[in-house]
């Protein structure tokens, strides 16, 4: 039997972003959204590559010290795995600048590409950018460089938390994932808050991620006021667990909103109370009852 591919949420919650965005019909226009990001992602390090060849970024003249200065861009096409690439690079007056993301006179970047995407999915800390950067390119980064990288990604991600959104939702899907991280030098226990919904078009989007910390009903309420003030007016059905309090957060901020308990987790509470012997000869009779397809 073919094993089923594992998605944690944190990936499949930028999986549904990225395709609520780009909308991809076929594997084709697959290939092109990945062609499209990687690209946007080399032009950001080479961009931040340059700040830190200079000393100072772009229009941040009181920080100048230095006698050179940008000088335009000089048109490329990389080939990729994903097809070919047109990135800009960035030219200084004095020709000194040495790009190293992509050097020059290399038009095949096939073999950075995975190096690429996953300092994405590394969380980006200084130490795993360094020794991502290493493993590409073959020389030691500065600290300073790998921070106007991540500099330049952080807006993106500052622009996407908050974007507008629809006027309204057909349902909203709520819940939290709990995470250890490292904190103040200990382990802690955080909570990420996803709301996924879905547009009267038919369309679902990831409508925000945030985190805080153990889940409660009075900080879903201020997540619930931070999607209402980035536009949306009505969601028809909200889709929850049977968190205490939630219920009132959510007709606190969507007095309209019709409330519906999660299936999963309904399921979920109910079988605690089942001896396991008994468990496969229970779930076959509650099928019955949540796949009803009236209430008689």
């Amino acid at each position: 039997m073919a094993r089923q591919r594992k998605l944690t949420p944190e990936r499949k919650a930028l999986i549904q972003s990225l395709l609520s965005h780009y909308k991809p019909e076929d594997a084709q226009d697959v290939q092109a959204m990945l062609r499209d990001l990687l690209g946007d992602t080399i032009q950001q390090m080479l961009e931040a590559e340059m700040d830190d060849h200079l000393g100072y970024s772009k229009y941040d003249y009181k920080n100048k010290h230095t006698d050179d200065s940008r000088n335009g861009y000089s048109p490329k096409t990389v080939t990729s795995s994903a097809g070919d690439i047109p990135i800009d690079v960035p030219r200084d007056r004095k020709g000194d600048f040495e790009p190293q993301s992509v050097k020059k006179n290399q038009t095949d970047i096939s073999n950075i590409e995975d190096q690429v995407l996953s300092m994405y999915a590394k969380g980006m800390t200084t130490r795993d950018i360094s020794a991502h950067l290493q493993s590409i390119y073959g020389v030691d980064a500065s600290a300073e460089m790998i921070s106007r990288m991540t500099d330049r990604i952080l807006p993106i991600a500052k622009e996407w938390q908050n974007r507008p959104l629809a006027k309204k939702y057909a349902v909203v899907f709520m819940d939290a994932v709990h995470f250890n991280v490292r904190q103040d030098g200990r382990t802690v226990k955080k909570a990420v808050y996803v709301a996924i919904g879905t547009r009267l078009d038919g369309h679902r989007e990831v409508l925000g991620l945030w985190v805080g910390g153990n889940e409660s009903a009075k900080y879903w309420v201020g997540v619930l006021n931070e999607i209402r003030n980035r536009g949306t007016e009505d969601i028809f059905i909200i889709s929850v667990d049977g968190l205490t309090g939630f219920a009132d957060a959510i007709s606190a901020v969507y007095p309209k909103a019709e409330i519906q308990r999660c299936i999963v987790h309904q399921i979920r509470y109910t079988t605690k109370f089942v001896s396991y012997k008994d468990i496969k000869a229970f779930m076959n009779d509650l099928k019955g009852v949540y796949q009803a397809p009236t209430l008689s």
